[in-house]
């Protein structure tokens, strides 16, 4: 009988242990971060299962715009805000406080690119790197669009297409707060456009992963999230000109693609890129894609391109047909991105062709 009860009282010990065992995990599972805890209606990598184990050895840029010159070296004392690491876009465009100041950089700079965007690395030379952004298509190389860029702004990384197949933050509004991890503190101003991979999603928060291996943090309401899995409904035109109305009144910047400034084929490629419609750099390029549209049958979104000597040379211009006989553009150093008549003189008398892009 004494060894029954022993027997007994071993099992009431072993299954009060397993009792409390049971309730130290439940404890502290709910005291986990919220990023790692789907009970708060959080998703961390392992909850959007996309992360792989692909490496492969990729450059990327690592500050909010990186501006690409045509050579080292160009650059005025006041464009010193733009070539550091990291850069203030601000500054930079507010000390090109006229229309000459802006005009200077006419064929000294070639285009730009946003943070977390790949490049191709294809020279160095001293502190510079010249590259090519992956993601411009030009005639001018078959890499991407290629420049000059301060190889500070430039950060080499192995895990960038382990997260190829994650859900993708575009930045929506026209600016807006990279946060660390206490989502208080602010690491980068992002341009609209930029694009980063999702790790988490939590209470209105989106957990990006950087180009520095770290994680960063997006307010949801700042961004719109695209999945890669599924296919992306076309844009209508409506959508693509409310998008491009909310740039009414940014200075021209030449070789601009953010929106601290656009040049006329950077505002329409940019546009149209955020809706998911990728367009080459350049006007001379984007005229030759999508269908061909005469004048007296544009509609709303299509674009229209202007060229030298009557419209019959090369293509220096483009603009996006809004209706009512209007167009919307970034026309040139001192003005704005604004809204004229497609019957201007300047522009009608140098008419080279339109082009529609949303069926």
């Amino acid at each position: 009988m004494n060894e029954q009860r022993q027997r007994h009282a071993h099992r009431r010990t072993a299954t009060a242990m397993m009792l409390w065992m049971m309730s130290v995990l439940i404890i502290c599972s709910a005291w986990l971060p919220a990023s790692a805890n789907a009970a708060e209606g959080g998703q961390t990598v392992a909850d959007l299962d996309c992360k792989t184990n692909a490496v492969a050895r990729k450059h990327l840029v690592n500050v909010a715009v990186a501006t690409l010159w045509t050579e080292p070296g160009l650059a005025r004392k006041l464009d010193a805000p733009s070539l550091t690491s990291p850069v203030d876009m601000d500054k930079w465009t507010q000390a090109m406080n006229t229309a000459e100041k802006r005009r200077w950089l006419t064929g000294k700079t070639e285009t730009q690119a946003l943070y977390g965007q790949e490049l191709r690395l294809l020279q160095v030379k001293g502190d510079w790197a010249y590259v090519a952004v992956v993601s411009q298509s030009t005639p001018k190389s078959n890499y991407g669009y290629p420049g000059w860029m301060p190889k500070a702004q430039m950060l080499t990384v192995t895990d960038a297409s382990a997260y190829a197949d994650c859900p993708v933050a575009v930045v929506s509004d026209k600016t807006t707060k990279l946060y660390g991890d206490d989502r208080s503190t602010s690491r980068l101003t992002l341009s609209f456009n930029t694009r980063l991979p999702i790790t988490a999603r939590v209470n209105g928060w989106v957990g990006v992963h950087l180009p520095d291996d770290q994680t960063g943090w997006l307010k949801e309401s700042t961004v719109e999230i695209i999945d890669p899995s599924k296919d992306r409904s076309q844009p209508t035109a409506a959508e693509v000109i409310a998008t491009g109305k909310r740039f009414l009144g940014l200075p021209y910047l030449w070789a601009g693609v953010s929106a601290y400034g656009f040049d006329c084929s950077g505002f329409t490629s940019t546009i149209y890129g955020f809706h998911g419609i990728n367009l080459p750099r350049d006007a001379s390029a984007q005229i030759k894609e999508g269908q061909a549209v005469s004048w007296n049958n544009l509609q709303p979104g299509d674009l229209m391109f202007f060229a030298h000597k009557q419209g019959k040379g090369s293509v220096h211009h483009v603009s996006m047909y809004i209706g009512n006989g209007q167009m919307m553009h970034s026309p040139k150093a001192g003005k704005t991105v604004e809204i004229i008549s497609i019957n201007t003189p300047a522009y009608k008398s140098e008419f080279a062709g339109a082009r529609r892009y949303i069926q």
